[in-house]
């Protein structure tokens, strides 16, 4: 346990000069826009690879483990009387020492948010190609290529921005554009019903290839649960006072999202599987084809989704690589910096998502190597070092079973990515 002087700095009315204003419902569709990604679209085919109930299973026990660890990150945000862990690293100096602490806990945040803006780049990109072709079928096709430039263009403006505040109405649209998409995805999948021939079988191939699918698939599926990374950091946003403290409102509004989250996975995973099989496309948006006006308008949807959760994650690397510029380079604050370091960060991620524009196998990876400890087993790491909860009591039951799940979870869906990722850049024409 670190000393109390080192403990991040109280301040009650302001985080980062910025007032705390938030409400519940602010809480609840930041989460929604987090959480609710383009993870979504990929629900049916990672069911495709589990099978009906082996993926039902998945996903109930993914919502049910990740509520649980955000309702012990939420407590953990004030459990020092006075002070406020506005960071997930704070939070990991304070529970691990401020060596192994950081060390532990800023590279797998930073490895969500990265891939997470990663990802979006690469969705944002399908999805406008996809939009154009639906509204001009007739018009000439462009290479995804140039649709993943087109949308990192626009993250060179918002990422102007100075802070997770100020994009409130971007991240409203955004949550309401996920829940909108969703829903005319699982229900053009209803309307269209069952294909001629489709099979519900696994894939045919070697026992080694089903294995490696099934592990990416769960990847895929702990991707979906992603909003554990920026957790503290919307609950920053929400006062807190001695008779009112900041967990109140934060996890009404976590639960709340979560029940918006539950309206958007499920039927999306299942009725898309039930729709098109094992056949599925990793976006089932890009399988659905009529009709066009609905599929052009559902994948605009994704698109406006998506540049508001880029910069949900971005926010907290932007706050810290202006940090470091500033701290130990020396750099002066301002908007040249901010206009450098930012556009910086956002040409990064879009050279690699130019680079590997793989959705599901990004998801299967990044799911298992970035978001599996984030979301299922490091705060229960966090909260058995702080609380010191009695031996075999429930919660030490509880927290010890999901770090077991959770680390084999990461394991087993790490794997099952990069082995994807190998096999289709062996045939894929890089900058073609």
């Amino acid at each position: 346990m670190v000393s109390p002087s080192v403990l991040p700095k109280v301040v009650d009315d302001a985080v980062e000069g910025t007032p705390r204003r938030a409400k519940w419902w602010y809480v609840t569709f930041h989460n929604v826009t987090a959480m609710v990604g383009a993870g979504v679209l990929s629900l049916p085919y990672a069911m495709a690879h589990l099978g009906w109930g082996p993926g039902t299973a998945a996903l109930a026990a993914s919502w049910g483990m990740t509520l649980y660890t955000l309702r012990l990150l939420i407590e953990l945000h004030e459990c020092v009387p006075g002070v406020r862990f506005d960071r997930y690293r704070d939070l990991g100096a304070h529970a691990l020492g401020p060596r192994l602490g950081p060390w532990l806990v800023v590279p797998q945040q930073l490895i969500v948010q990265l891939g997470c803006d990663v990802v979006y780049m690469v969705i944002g990109g399908e999805c406008l190609q996809k939009f154009a072709e639906s509204a001009c079928p007739s018009c000439a096709p462009l290479h995804q290529s140039y649709w993943i430039c087109i949308f990192g263009s626009s993250q060179f403006l918002l990422s102007q921005l100075p802070s997770l505040d100020s994009i409130t109405a971007v991240s409203l649209a955004a949550a309401v554009m996920s829940l909108s998409y969703s829903t005319i995805s699982w229900a053009a999948c209803v309307a269209r019903g069952p294909a001629g021939g489709v099979s519900y079988a696994y894939k045919e191939g070697t026992a080694a290839d089903s294995v490696f699918r099934v592990c990416s698939a769960l990847g895929q599926v702990a991707f979906a649960y992603a909003g554990h990374g920026v957790v503290l950091e919307i609950q920053a946003t929400v006062p807190s006072r001695p008779t009112k403290p900041s967990r109140g409102p934060m996890w009404k509004g976590t639960v709340v999202a979560y029940l918006v989250t539950a309206l958007c996975y499920f039927p999306v995973a299942l009725a898309g599987y039930w729709a098109f099989g094992r056949d599925v496309s990793d976006n089932v948006l890009v399988a659905l084809r009529r009709p066009p006006w609905l599929v052009a308008a559902a994948n605009m949807m994704v698109v406006v989704h998506v540049l508001g959760s880029y910069q949900v994650y971005a926010m907290p690397i932007f706050e810290t690589l202006e940090t470091i510029l500033v701290t130990r380079l020396r750099a002066p604050p301002g908007a040249l910096l901010r206009l450098v370091a930012r556009s910086a960060y956002v040409a990064f991620t879009l050279f690699v998502a130019v680079t590997f524009p793989f959705f599901g196998d990004l998801l299967g990876f990044f799911g298992g190597f970035g978001f599996t400890p984030t979301s299922y087993f490091l705060p229960c790491i966090l909260w058995l070092k702080i609380k010191k909860p009695p031996r075999f009591s429930a919660s030490w039951f509880a927290n010890w079973g999901c770090i077991v799940v959770g680390v084999l979870l990461m394991v087993a869906s790490t794997i099952g990515g990069i082995r994807s990722i190998i096999q289709d850049a062996s045939t894929f024409q890089f900058y073609s």
